[in-house]
């Protein structure tokens, strides 16, 4: 699969979907095309730089933003809402993000420039197919609540 080839498809289309190594499709949206009525609240911001959290979340304390950048192992955050955002998969008042860190889906996310939306799919049909493993489909994947502050709540380890 091309990056270029699946960015040109989610700018025409607003969505893909893409079989990854482990076998599992993933749908990744953009913010416009996000729906309420057709998608779930469960999904998951994908970023492939810090500073793009701001445009879902509070401004973080540098403490937080180190806990991001010296992760390890993926891991999906979940953190309080900007008021700013007025659309998208929120969930109680928090939103969930992750920031690819893995060279084949960073590439993938600078290319589009703009936060996506992840969704995992049960149906087989897939519009693009690459070998490249999906970092948070893998078995060390973390996920834990993160505020602007620096307080932090571990909810899978």
């Amino acid at each position: 699969m091309e990056i270029k080839a699946a960015i040109d498809f989610i700018k025409e289309n607003g969505r893909v979907r893409i079989k990854e190594g482990h076998g599992s499709i993933i749908e990744l949206i953009s913010l416009d095309h996000w729906s309420p009525e057709k998608d779930q609240y469960e999904g998951i911001f994908l970023f492939f730089d810090l500073f793009q959290i701001r445009t879902v979340a509070h401004q973080f304390s540098e403490v937080s933003l180190d806990i991001i950048e010296f992760a390890t192992k993926p891991t999906i955050y979940h953190t309080p809402v900007n008021k700013i955002l007025q659309k998208g998969p929120i969930e109680h008042g928090n939103v969930r993000f992750a920031v690819l860190k893995k060279d084949f889906w960073n590439k993938l996310l600078f290319a589009y420039s703009q936060p996506l939306i992840l969704q995992y799919r049960k149906t087989q049909e897939f519009d693009f197919e690459t070998k490249e493993f999906f970092p948070l489909l893998s078995a060390g994947t973390k996920e834990m609540f993160l505020s602007p502050e620096g307080d932090i709540k571990i909810h899978k380890s």
